[in-house]
């Protein structure tokens, strides 16, 4: 909705990555330099690892939107606790191999005959492992494993892990790893935005989404936005996105602390909601004399898992609602406003 009040022709906060909106921010930057140099040597691991948000699926994105697809065949495969034998299927079936019926010691074949088919073609593999941290020892031996493929004594794969923060920790630490970690040839932990990017980060999006300078910001807002998201980019892009629902539904033509801080206590009044109603839900400690009577006298199993789920649900409703309304209001008042001198409908 906002879009259409300021006029831009895209989302410029969304959450899922989009290689259009790549910024070069200090630590960014230095990642995809390393994630150069590792792909440049054609062989071994490149790790990258990073707080939940902080960019590495739009660091894959930008990645994959740039490299020479006639050059690196680059396959992407999202971790989920898979075991060996399944991360090594799931290679397959990237690399477009039926894996059906197949046993290991044939599968593995095939997977090398494939990626001997692309070297003779000139064109190497790279191999894309998001969410790292899932998999277990099993499933990175196997991928190991993979990186022993040679020809004419030039590797065929190539392996770049992504992960959160106890990845690189793990990798770092873990006796069972200790052959994989001789192989990574280039690492790096993505950190937080500096205060300094956040202005660059807002406008760099705001740009390619149509901005032309409405809304405008205060200079303290950057500085406001920064603590608020500590400068992790997802965080950073949900406030940002709840700041532009603000200023459309208030009509703000200029964005200061004041509307920023607004936004944000409405983002925490969710918190409370949900420990209120979770608390409610808690059920009383039982007196160890009353232990044995209430194994007689039983009442069903609470789930309690599943009511504080529920009660996140509620909370949630009850945020769609306030913003519908204040959606509504300003819908109602574009209508009544249609007539007023210099309004100019679409149609028109």
């Amino acid at each position: 909705m906002y879009t259409d009040y300021y006029g831009l022709s895209a989302r410029p906060f969304q959450l899922t990555p989009d290689a259009r909106f790549w910024f070069d921010s200090k630590t960014h930057k230095k990642a995809l330099a390393y994630l150069g140099y590792g792909i440049a040597q054609g062989e071994g691991f490149i790790t990258i690892t990073g707080e939940i948000g902080a960019g590495k699926s739009t660091l894959v994105a930008h990645l994959l939107a740039t490299i020479d697809r006639e050059r690196l065949n680059a396959v992407s495969l999202v971790s989920t606790q898979v075991e060996g034998d399944d991360m090594l299927r799931m290679t397959a079936i990237a690399l477009g191999i039926p894996t059906t019926g197949v046993p290991k010691a044939q599968l593995l074949d095939r997977i090398e005959q494939q990626m001997s088919d692309d070297a003779d073609r000139g064109k190497r593999t790279l191999l894309i492992v998001d969410e790292a941290q899932n998999l277990p020892t099993s499933a990175l031996e196997e991928l190991r494993m993979l990186s022993n493929y040679t020809r004419q004594g030039r590797a065929l794969v190539q392996i770049f892990l992504l992960g959160q923060p106890e990845f690189r920790d793990r990798l770092a630490t873990d006796p069972g790893l200790e052959q994989l970690r001789q192989r990574v040839i280039a690492a790096h932990h993505l950190d937080a935005m500096e205060p300094a990017e956040i202005e660059p980060y807002i406008v760099h999006r705001l740009a390619i989404a149509g901005w032309t300078g409405r809304p405008s910001f205060d200079a303290p807002a950057y500085a406001a936005m920064h603590r608020h998201s500590g400068g992790i980019p997802r965080k950073l892009n949900q406030l940002a996105n709840r700041i532009l629902l603000h200023g459309a539904i208030e009509q703000l033509d200029r964005i200061g602390t004041a509307a920023i801080e607004t936004v944000v206590a409405d983002m925490a009044a969710d918190k409370p909601q949900i420990s209120d109603r979770v608390h409610t839900l808690r059920p009383a400690a039982v007196p160890p004399y009353a232990a044995a009577a209430s194994v007689t006298n039983a009442e069903p199993v609470r789930d309690l898992a599943l009511e504080r789920r529920v009660a996140a649900l509620e909370a949630k409703v009850d945020e769609q609602d306030i913003v519908l309304r204040r959606v509504l209001t300003l819908l109602v008042e574009w209508v009544e406003n249609s007539d007023a001198p210099g309004y100019r409908s679409n149609a028109a």
